[in-house]
């Protein structure tokens, strides 16, 4: 063998020792996200879902209309009047107040819920069961009128029970409001389309 061969070879041999000797590299770590407590993931929920969007009353800012927190998810206003459901027609659907609190259309009027936990016109009195069978079933306390347009409770009704236990926990924390909504006006069948003649 010549000189550079043996050196190829005896750099080779070294290098193959080391690579034999070095640790191996440390296993990942994946960081696990913190956990949540169920009123933290209700917060979250309930934000990505836009519940103040209707059932926090807004009120015009610097900027044009905004939620008004001081009434965070109170509802419709106790004191708010509003005159008779507008007269809807030509491709028109539904109308909306100018809190974004009581909605009109061929279903009737529908006023948007008190969601704060206070005992006599909130949720207080609400059991965890009552709050998931009313979005599941689209019923007012899981068993008596219809829950309204435009409640999106159709595709709420798709939650996790986790995640509906975790709102109503977040529910549970916010501070009290005592607000009496209104209950809604059900229209009755819509009339009988006219024979053409």
């Amino acid at each position: 063998m010549n000189r550079v061969t043996t050196l190829l070879l005896a750099a080779a041999s070294a290098l193959l020792f080391a690579a034999c000797q070095a640790a191996p590299p440390p296993p990942e770590v994946k960081a696990e996200a913190p956990k949540q407590s169920p009123a933290d993931r209700g917060k979250y929920l309930v934000t990505a879902m836009g519940c103040n969007d209707c059932h926090t009353p807004w009120k015009m800012g610097p900027n044009g209309p905004e939620p008004d927190m001081t009434r965070m998810l109170s509802g419709h206003p106790e004191t708010a009047k509003v005159g008779p459901s507008p007269k809807l027609g030509s491709g028109w659907m539904g109308a909306v107040s100018d809190d974004f609190t009581t909605w009109a259309g061929p279903w009737g009027i529908s006023y948007t819920a008190n969601l704060t936990p206070d005992q006599n016109t909130g949720l207080g009195i609400w059991t965890e069961e009552m709050f998931i069978n009313a979005l599941r079933q689209g019923k007012h306390m899981g068993t008596s009128r219809p829950i309204l347009p435009p409640m999106p409770w159709p595709a709420f009704r798709n939650l996790s029970d986790d995640d509906l236990k975790a709102v109503f926990a977040y529910l549970k924390t916010i501070p009290a409001i005592s607000n009496h909504v209104p209950d809604p006006v059900i229209a009755g069948p819509p009339p009988a389309p006219a024979e053409k003649k």
